[in-house]
């Protein structure tokens, strides 16, 4: 069976998106069956490049989890993306905006595998048995899609809108801990409160939410493996960031975590500064 031209179509674009820093148009209007298979297929055009240019794996994202998301983006199901090293930030630390084209946040709690998940009988317990340990984490999402106008197709084959993620410090062992019940607040650097949710607002438990992409990833043949990091998806909305601002999210038992993110103008600002000093005020 040959391959569908739009996939190439779709991906180019993004690609072009990405290295531009200028958002594109749709892809569904190349890709019109909608399928997953075939937004799965332009995510693997663009995996195969990001890793040919050197990035390297360290995990994957469960996009599309709660519900407050899929109704912001007129969704129904999960999706999954790759996570390279290249996108963590410390915690505490601050995001390049200017790598960013329209970027949102969310908080979640991050999964650290210690075993792989690769088995038949893969359940919820092989889950919790195979996680080292869990944390606090922020997830920065981003369309290369102009104005976030996606459909399931739009954000499975731009890699799930990934961008960026950050891990808290803490770190906490499954054993005896029930995710359901943690509790999510995301505040701004000015203190107001901008998302809230629960454990349960992630398919009604992130442990499931892992467990559905372990056996999807299985399924497709590249298995979660020891050591990887699995965002395990949104507990409640997400957010728009804005440039300068700072994010912090606290979930109960798993502690806090924090991202800033630079200020372009205020970088351009202190670069035109500096080089005026250093030609003593010269034109």
């Amino acid at each position: 069976m040959s391959e569908n031209p739009g996939i190439r179509e779709a991906a180019h674009r993004l690609l072009a998106a990405a290295r531009t820093r200028t958002p594109c148009a749709p892809v569904r209007d190349v890709l019109p069956d909608g399928r997953a298979e075939t937004a799965y297929a332009v995510q693997n055009i663009l995996t195969a490049d990001a890793i040919a240019t050197g990035r390297r794996i360290v995990g994957r994202k469960v996009g599309l989890t709660s519900p407050a998301v899929q109704q912001q983006l007129g969704v129904d199901q999960p999706d999954f993306g790759v996570l390279y090293a290249d996108m963590a930030v410390p915690d505490g630390g601050v995001a390049d905006s200017a790598a960013l084209l329209q970027p949102k946040i969310e908080a979640e709690v991050a999964f650290v595998l210690s075993d792989d998940l690769d088995t038949e009988d893969l359940d919820a317990d092989a889950v919790r048995a195979g996680t080292e340990y869990v944390a606090a984490a922020l997830e920065i999402v981003d369309s290369r899609i102009e104005g976030w106008d996606i459909t399931f197709a739009d954000t499975v084959a731009d890699n799930a809108s990934s961008a960026m993620y950050v891990l808290g410090p803490l770190r906490t062992s499954l054993d005896g801990l029930d995710l359901t019940q943690v509790r999510m607040s995301l505040v701004d650097g000015s203190g107001r409160t901008v998302s809230e949710g629960t454990g349960a607002a992630c398919l009604d438990d992130p442990v499931e939410a892992v467990l559905w992409l372990a056996r999807v990833c299985r399924d497709l043949g590249s298995p979660l493996r020891a050591g990887e990091v699995v965002l395990s998806g949104a507990l409640g909305p997400m957010v728009p960031v804005a440039a300068g601002g700072r994010y912090t999210a606290t979930l109960s038992t798993l502690g806090t975590v924090s991202v800033g993110f630079s200020d372009p103008g205020t970088a351009a600002t202190e670069q035109r500064s500096a080089s005026a000093s250093v030609n003593g005020g010269r034109r």
